[in-house]
C-alpha cells in the first residue's frame, strides 16, 4: 500500500484541472514535489496549496464509509492519513503558505469550488 503513488487521478484532480482551465484560472502548477505533502495544485505567486482529498482515503466526515471487514486496520489507516494531512497543513502554514483542502464530493458542485478558489486568489492579489 505504501508503494502506491497516485498522481493525476481522473475522478478528482483531472476534473478540477479541467474546471480551472475552463474558468480561465492560470498560474498554477501540478503536484509540486518540492513542497511538503506534494499539493495537487500550487499557485506559487499567491502561495496557495490546493489538495483534492478522496473521501474514503482521507476520512471525510460527511460520506466516509469504513469497510465491514478488517475495521481496525482501516480505522488506523485512515486515522494516519488524517494525522498526516494535519501535519502537512501545519508545516505549509508555518512556511507561509495558505492551504485549501477540497473533498472529492465537493467536486459535484464545481461552480462552488471554482468560486472558492477565485475568492482566495483575489484576496491574495489584493494583499
Amino acid at each position: 500500500m505504501a508503494q502506491v503513488r497516485s498522481k493525476g487521478n481522473r475522478s478528482t484532480e483531472w476534473r478540477l484541472r479541467a474546471a480551472l482551465v475552463r474558468a480561465g484560472i492560470r498560474g498554477w502548477t501540478l503536484n509540486a514535489a518540492d513542497l511538503t505533502g506534494k499539493p495537487d495544485f500550487v499557485f506559487p505567486v499567491q502561495r496557495l496549496a490546493v489538495f483534492v482529498d478522496g473521501c474514503f482515503w482521507h476520512g471525510c466526515p460527511k460520506c466516509q464509509r469504513i469497510p465491514s471487514s478488517n475495521v481496525s486496520y482501516w480505522d488506523r489507516k485512515i486515522g494516519r492519513n488524517r494525522d498526516r494531512d494535519r501535519a502537512v497543513d501545519n508545516r505549509l502554514k508555518c512556511d507561509g503558505w495558505k492551504v485549501l483542502r477540497i473533498w472529492e464530493h465537493q467536486l459535484g458542485r464545481m461552480d462552488s469550488v471554482i468560486a472558492q478558489i477565485r475568492n482566495l486568489l483575489s484576496v491574495f492579489r489584493g494583499a
